[in-house]
């Protein structure tokens, strides 16, 4: 009997550990961009769009989701805001407005020669760096569509040598486009996403995961 008992004991302890690593692993919302990347640089005074669009939601659905933005040059990246816009689907009125943070705040400066934050130095298109934001805890839904929305701070010399992840080939759902000398992290509900996306590859977002 005893065993049969630490058998089962056994059992339930690996069974307990495998699903906590499943629940650990990140696994995408929308398929990533993946596959080899160019660069576009220089951002200072940039806002970068990145539509997230519910048809591209990949069930089940998650309590918290994560943005990972890739850098293939530059030491450090200084945002004055980030936050992501709620639109129902098809639509470009905003709905909600989120704040999007990395170490707790919504105006990081990230400092990509850090080994810590990019491991492989120096950046490059062969060797991105892919910077997690803070997880939100937001369950996106197939009903709404989601724009995250980055605003570079202007006249800064940082942002000038910066560069962003631009997907050589059509490999996911996201799109994005970049709006210039414009503040677009301050919009409130009732306005409407600012016009520009013509269906082209996100600049920076990579991947939208569960964590």
């Amino acid at each position: 009997m005893k065993t049969v008992c630490k058998f089962a004991t056994l059992m339930l302890m690996m069974l307990a550990f495998a699903l906590h690593g499943f629940a650990a692993t990140p696994l995408n919302l929308v398929r990533g961009v993946g596959g080899p990347v160019a660069a576009n640089t220089s951002w200072s005074g940039y806002s970068n769009l990145a539509l997230i669009p519910g048809a591209g939601l990949i069930p089940p659905a998650s309590s918290t989701t994560a943005f990972y933005y890739g850098f293939t040059a530059g030491s450090q990246a200084d945002i004055t805001n980030m936050v992501l816009y709620t639109t129902a689907r098809g639509s470009s009125t905003i709905t909600a407005v989120t704040p999007v943070k990395y170490g707790g705040v919504s105006n990081p400066s990230i400092v990509l020669s850090n080994t810590s934050v990019c491991p492989v130095q120096p950046l490059s298109t062969g060797s991105p760096c892919f910077v997690r934001f803070d997880p939100l805890t937001l369950t996106l839904s197939a009903l709404n569509d989601y724009y995250l929305v980055v605003y570079f701070t202007p006249s800064d010399s940082n942002n000038s040598s910066i560069g962003a992840t631009v997907p050589q080939y059509l490999r996911s759902s996201l799109q994005g486009w970049y709006i210039g000398n414009v503040d677009e992290t301050q919009l409130t509900v009732g306005q409407s996403i600012p016009s520009g996306n013509n269906g082209n590859q996100p600049y920076f977002l990579m991947f939208v995961m569960t964590n």
